[in-house]
């Protein structure tokens, strides 16, 4: 489901961009019936490092000051006293607020809920309520969804869950649509790049991301965020459904070379996952079952495995586990999985099928939609 989330920066000189940065200074108080609360933590993403910074609660107020190049999106969580597990504590809503850390000064209001904030003096988390209000019905569909999909998965129900699968996927055009008009609306917008970012996703279609990249002003070109997303569009553009797939060689589990095109001549799902990815894991019955349905009819998976460092026994044992009797190749350097840097890999599963030419001809098609297509095919 989307949500406005705070995006990936990589690291980018801090000398670059150090006479950029300007000051923010966030002034908050809590107001009602709060449980006891110490200290407020403020976290967000900057440079590419993760900033904590926390204020301790003196009559109800706190304050936070710092430097920014560009609008982030942040978290401000209170911490009450009673708690004391931090998993426990993030996953109290009402502790949590979301806000846009942008120069200038914000003043923040939370009444019973720290959740429930009040921003002021911020054009950037003006911007962002006027997203959310939209987002609210969809985000509430998407937490009945959710409680409906563990509800098929406790009772093993794949039909159920596809189904779920499928209301979440026409949840996420309707998402979409809202960042997409509200960029074509706003493209000078403070809080654009953060909109990108979440309309673009982790697996950019880059015909429907370029004309709205190219309507953001001069304004945004030497932010941080604009040049990783530029990277990352850059990459998006070379593995399009259409495009030729990118060549690669990594070493199996024995250390002999394996190079994807050696594949031509068979439709090939090329699948990235890792032993430690659970949603990887549960997902490898499906394909195990696509890989002996059509493996004598000219079809075969390269798994490409983002496992990290010394960690060849545990992606060997996974392979072994699951049963995944096809060819594997990895070079156990995690995210920095070369073969993923080349199609942009930021979360998995993902995959790429690719026709007898090599060609791309789907990304990302999993569950229902994997054996469906291949039906297509094979007929």
């Amino acid at each position: 489901m989307k949500s406005l989330l705070i995006p990936a920066f990589v690291f980018i000189s801090t000398v670059a961009f150090s006479q950029q940065e300007k000051a923010f200074v966030i002034n908050g108080n809590l107001n009602g019936k709060f449980e006891p609360v110490q200290k407020v933590y403020l976290s967000y993403r900057a440079n590419g490092a993760t900033v904590i910074d926390s204020s301790q609660l003196k009559d109800g107020k706190y304050s936070f000051a710092g430097k920014v190049v560009e609008p982030v999106r942040a978290q401000l969580l209170a911490r009450p006293s009673s708690v004391k597990e931090m998993s426990t504590w993030r996953a109290r809503r009402k502790d949590v607020a979301s806000i846009i850390v942008s120069p200038g000064k914000i003043e923040a209001s939370s009444v019973d809920s720290f959740s429930n904030i009040t921003l002021k003096g911020s054009p950037a988390n003006d911007e962002l309520a006027k997203i959310e209000k939209e987002m609210k019905v969809i985000n509430q569909k998407g937490e009945e969804l959710n409680k409906q999909y563990m509800d098929f998965d406790k009772a093993k129900d794949e039909a159920g869950k596809n189904r779920i699968m499928a209301a979440f996927k026409n949840l996420d055009k309707e998402s979409k649509s809202i960042f997409r008009n509200y960029l074509k609306a706003n493209p000078s917008s403070p809080i654009a790049m953060i909109v990108m970012n979440q309309y673009a996703g982790y697996d950019i279609n880059a015909d429907e991301v370029d004309p709205l990249f190219a309507a953001l002003p001069a304004s945004v070109k030497n932010y941080p965020s604009y040049k990783e997303f530029s990277d990352r569009l850059a990459v998006a553009r070379k593995i399009g459904v259409g495009r030729q797939a990118i060549d690669f060689t990594q070493n199996d589990t024995l250390g002999k070379p394996v190079s994807l095109s050696s594949f031509k001549g068979k439709y090939v799902l090329v699948d990235f996952w890792a032993s430690w990815c659970g949603p990887c894991r549960r997902e490898n019955p499906n394909v195990v079952t696509a890989f002996n349905k059509y493996k004598d009819k000219g079809f075969t998976v390269l798994g490409v495995s983002l496992d990290q460092p010394n960690a060849q026994e545990r992606w060997i044992k996974a392979i072994h586990d699951d049963g995944l009797a096809w060819t594997h190749v990895s070079d156990l350097k995690y995210w920095n999985n070369e073969a993923a840097q080349l199609y942009g890999v930021r979360s998995i599963p993902f995959n790429l099928l690719l026709d007898k030419e090599g060609k791309i001809v789907a990304k990302n098609i999993r569950g229902e939609e994997l054996q469906t297509r291949l039906a297509e095919i094979f007929q």
